[in-house]
């Protein structure tokens, strides 16, 4: 029998038959956790494929981030059926937005009250399933048999994303007697999906998964209320432009709506920044504080909330807490040595205090400027009173932490929280998820400001997340206001710009999955120009064209 060698990801080589399964193969290797995915030479791979040359393979659980997805997008499938199952074959569940990686989710039908008992329901199903080891089976197939599957099981979403699909064939799962399209891979089978929970949570319900830190509990449920209103403001702007769903949003695009989709959006932004100046003049506040994750649009909402403060009869100073950094040679490490520039002791908080508490006794401060080509802080005569009509105006990812300004009296200050909270879903059931927003927008603006490649944010990308969960998102509900910088139709211009660096990954870099992951997911959406966006757009700040900066 012929022979392959695979090494796995500690360099151990060894021999197999060829035409091994993954999942044969799977049972040679010790895991803590259930096996859920493989990568194959760099590309992710079911359990069911077959190994039919030399390889490396590194098997993929829930700790992974490509694992932890594929959990979920197995869990939510196993969800969708089970309901199915209850309230049958043509009942419609939405998964509306992500909370702590957890799923907040609807019915579609009035006549559905959401209750404990029927929530049970749904998940004593999901459990036989469980029980039952069933097989999640991939079904390729012609694009116009897709179509005709989903109207038979209702999903009549995935009808409006597959007629934009360019291939012939496409992937459906199967689960039982159900079929449904997923954007992303799937678990071998359901015995490997034992940790879940649904809970009812205002008109619909969580669907709470396995935290993939710790998979042997649930992630915390969290109260975060004042995201939660951000994210039912955003589906009230949905609503408004009546696309929800990315095949709603294309449709509208090849109908000739896009300057009018283009139009309303920037209007709706431009409200809510006129409505946050109504509010800091109404409440006499003059120490403006802002914060967000990377790639949230912080710079250009500064500037426009700037311009709606002058019009309300103030008169704003921007100071970037960029500029209280202490010199590099006083910057803290992180653990592999490398300086931490998102630690907040990096900041002067000292300094920082000591002149927002000399500015409301009305004295004269000079602010720093910090050269980053040196790594020092410097002062060149930016001197600031404040009058009566003045604010300032802090941006910075540590702006909401009390720590940053705690000698300034909370009265004095407005917080304001700025993130890409993606209101549009590919369909009912494949999310896009918030952080994949940005991380395209900051790929984007690295390579044309920065000139760094898709490659290298990439590869640092998953630091930045693990310095927001530390230092932006704990703070966010401290905020007295939130704005979502995210735009309907940005992934459509988006696509344009960040595609060919995607494409340029080599495929034996770790980069090469991420990169293969985020062009199928352009792939749903339609290009478009960027020639309509107004130059004071967020989306400016990243693709260039902004009136506020070069």
């Amino acid at each position: 029998m012929e022979k392959i060698r695979v090494t796995f990801e500690n360099n151990e080589l060894i021999e197999v038959p060829k035409m091994t399964t993954l999942l044969e193969l799977s049972k040679k290797v010790n895991r803590k956790y259930p096996i859920l995915l493989a990568e194959v030479n760099n590309e992710l791979r079911e359990l069911h494929n077959i190994l039919d040359r030399d390889c490396s393979v590194r098997f993929l659980d829930i700790t992974d981030a490509n694992g932890f997805r594929a959990y979920q997008r197995s869990v939510v499938f196993l969800m969708i059926c089970a309901t199915k199952d209850v309230l049958g074959v043509l009942s419609r569940v939405r998964v509306e937005h992500s909370i702590n990686k957890n799923y907040y989710c609807e019915i579609d039908d009035e006549n559905v009250e959401i209750t404990e008992s029927l929530l049970n329901s749904i998940e004593d199903k999901m459990r036989e399933y469980i029980e039952s080891g069933t097989m999640i089976e991939k079904k390729p197939l012609p694009t116009d048999e897709a179509i005709q599957i989903a109207e038979q099981f209702g999903l009549y979403d995935k009808m409006n994303i597959l007629k934009y699909k360019r291939t012939s064939n496409v992937n459906f799962y199967k689960l039982g007697k159900y079929y449904n399209y997923f954007y992303g891979q799937m678990v071998l089978d359901t015995s490997r999906l034992r940790k879940f929970k649904l809970s009812k949570s205002d008109s619909g319900f969580m669907l709470q998964f396995p935290s993939s830190n710790a998979p042997g509990d649930l992630a915390e449920l969290k109260s975060v209320k004042k995201i939660t209103q951000i994210f039912n403001e955003s589906n009230r702007w949905s609503r408004i432009l009546k696309i929800s769903t990315v095949g709603e949003l294309n449709n509208a695009i090849c109908q000739g709506n896009l300057g009018d989709i283009i139009r309303i959006s920037e209007a709706l932004h431009e409200k809510k920044i006129a409505y946050i100046a109504d509010m800091i003049l109404e409440q006499k506040k003059n120490i403006i504080l802002i914060s967000g994750p990377s790639s949230s649009g912080k710079t250009t909402f500064a500037e426009r909330l700037c311009i709606q403060l002058r019009v309300n009869g103030l008169r704003p100073h921007v100071i970037s807490l960029d500029n209280y950094f202490f010199n590099r040679e006083f910057v803290p490490l992180d653990e592999f040595g490398k300086p931490n520039f998102e630690n907040l002791d990096f900041l002067d908080v000292e300094q920082i205090n000591k002149d927002l508490v000399n500015l409301l006794k009305g004295e004269t401060v000079e602010f720093p400027t910090y050269n980053f080509i040196t790594g020092k802080r410097e002062y060149k005569g930016n001197y600031k009173k404040l009058n009566s009509d003045e604010v300032i105006v802090m941006e910075g990812i540590h702006g909401l932490n009390e720590k940053l300004s705690a000698d300034i009296p909370r009265a004095n200050k407005f917080k304001i929280f700025i993130s890409a909270l993606t209101q549009l879903n590919i369909d009912d059931h494949n999310r896009i998820p918030t952080s994949d927003t940005r991380l395209i927008r900051r790929i984007v603006r690295d390579s044309i400001y920065r000139n760094y490649s898709a490659q290298n944010t990439i590869d640092i990308w998953p630091k930045v997340l693990k310095g927001e969960i530390r230092n932006i998102f704990p703070f966010q509900e401290e905020a007295d206001a939130l704005f979502n910088s995210a735009l309907i139709y940005e992934m459509c211009v988006l696509r344009q710009f960040v595609e060919s660096g995607l494409f340029d990954i080599d495929r034996q870099c770790k980069e090469f999955v991420e990169a293969r992951r985020l062009v199928k997911f352009l792939d749903c959406f339609q290009c478009i120009n960027s020639e309509q966006i107004p130059p004071n757009s967020i989306l400016r700040e990243f693709i260039g064209g902004s009136c506020f900066h070069a």
